[in-house]
């Protein structure tokens, strides 16, 4: 299904591109290709991407990104209308301390794993069975 999206800024003209190809300038009415829900179709990318290029000096480029669902990961919803401010920075990455990841438990595999199918009788449990009868 073809979803209509109009697309504002703050200062009419600027560029917008999406998933890297020019649009136009703004205003502008994008068509997305979305499924029957309302959501983002996966044309085989995890993200489809929204940017607004300035045409001051003292603008920001602005980017929307909106997940597609690729790969069995969440979708998002196709907006309606989605309005660029670009007066404003955009955020600032702020490095948080570091993720230390410890290894995983030892598993042990369960007791038939080294003795076969046979591990109910005696020769074939291990020691600590083998004095339960």
């Amino acid at each position: 299904m073809a979803y209509n999206v109009v697309i504002e800024a703050s200062d009419p003209g600027a560029t917008i591109m999406a998933n890297g190809q020019d649009i136009g300038k703004t205003p502008v009415t994008l068509k997305i290709f979305g499924n029957p829900n309302g959501t983002f179709h996966d044309f085989g990318s995890y993200f489809y991407v929204i940017q607004a290029l300035p045409v001051e000096t003292k603008q920001f480029a602005q980017t929307r990104v909106f997940r597609t669902g690729h790969g069995f990961t969440r979708e998002d919803l196709i907006p309606r209308q989605i309005y660029f401010d670009m007066s404003q920075p955009p955020p600032q990455y702020v490095p948080g301390p570091p993720l230390y990841a410890y290894p995983p438990p030892y598993y042990y595999p369960p007791p038939y794993y080294y003795y076969g199918p046979s591990f109910r009788f005696d020769y074939g449990r291990p020691y600590y069975y083998r004095h339960r009868r």
